[in-house]
């Protein structure tokens, strides 16, 4: 079976029924970044407890189902608006920019494309120019074609190298903006908005599958934490290479956010399973019989 590399979900919104059936589809890593919960936190210790999810519990809970992952950190646009909390959040920032499984700064941008959301998404950018990360793009559900171009030249003015961006939920109106840079172009597939399999797949026919990356951005509302192997699939289906797919599906994303040092392809393998762990004495299981697996059990990934 193919590897399959998620370079964007939201897996404190997911159950361990998804961790465990994205490692039954093949997805052997992820990249975590952080974002908005869905209710506004209102003080800035609701952040380092959310931080402190993502490179603990969070990065536990995925190696109990044999996924490896990863994060980005940053202050999301929505949260952007509340200028004195988010300038409390930006004080935190380069702390756990520094913590192990932190891959890069994201996901920052655009959402309704403010004063304030552009400030601090200038202060972010200029943080990973300095601290040498990659950069995970939002760019905005409304005026979206607005949101890319702005970004962009937010981007240029900035100076930071291009290609150490990723521009994400691209779509058939915004990909050729960025086609037209040296960043990385992401895409969002989801159930019944952002982007389909079968649209996808026309895009990589048109415009080929260097520097191109999928997701599935699977949150806590509709979306599908399989999106990855089911595009892969879909594009078997319209005659890709094996090569192409695991191009498109495992490598490019890898190899962006191996700009920080921190992440390789070589290094994104299936870890070992062993339930009996524990992750401040509290497991991620309920009276299950823990699965313990060895060298000589654990699955081939080859």
């Amino acid at each position: 079976m193919m590897n399959y590399f998620d370079p964007h979900i939201h897996m404190v919104s997911r159950t361990t029924d998804d961790y465990q059936n994205m490692a039954d589809a093949g997805i052997i890593g992820v990249i975590e970044p952080a974002f908005w919960q869905g209710q506004p936190r209102t003080s800035v210790g609701s952040f380092v407890d959310y931080y402190d999810m993502l490179v603990g519990w969070e990065r536990f809970r995925a190696s109990q189902f044999g996924i490896i992952h990863y994060c980005t950190m940053g202050l999301n646009p929505k949260e952007s608006n509340d200028i004195a909390l988010a300038e409390e959040v930006m004080k935190l920032l380069p702390r756990y920019l520094a913590k192990e499984g932190v891959v890069g700064v994201g996901e920052i941008g655009f959402d309704d494309i403010t004063p304030n959301e552009e400030r601090f998404m200038a202060e972010q950018i200029q943080l990973a120019k300095q601290l040498s990360l990659p950069v995970l793009v939002h760019t905005p559900h409304r005026d979206k074609l607005t949101g890319t171009e702005r970004t962009i030249a937010m981007i240029k003015e900035i100076g930071i190298d291009e290609n150490m961006v990723l521009i994400d939920h691209l779509n058939e109106q915004t990909l050729p903006l960025v086609l037209e840079t040296e960043c990385w172009r992401g895409h969002s597939i989801y159930p019944n908005t952002k982007m389909s399999e079968p649209r996808m797949v026309k895009l990589l026919q048109q415009y080929g599958t260097e520097k191109m990356v999928i997701n599935s951005a699977a949150d806590w509302g509709v979306s599908d934490p399989l999106k990855v192997p089911k595009t892969a699939q879909a594009m078997r289906d319209a005659s890709f290479s094996e090569q192409d797919i695991s191009l498109v599906t495992f490598e490019n994303p890898i190899n962006f956010f191996a700009q920080s040092g921190r992440i390789s392809v070589e290094e994104v393998s299936r870890p070992a399973i062993d339930q009996t762990q524990r992750w401040l004495d509290n497991s991620a299981l309920r009276g299950q019989e823990p699965v313990v697996e060895t060298d000589t059990t654990k699955v081939d990934q080859d």
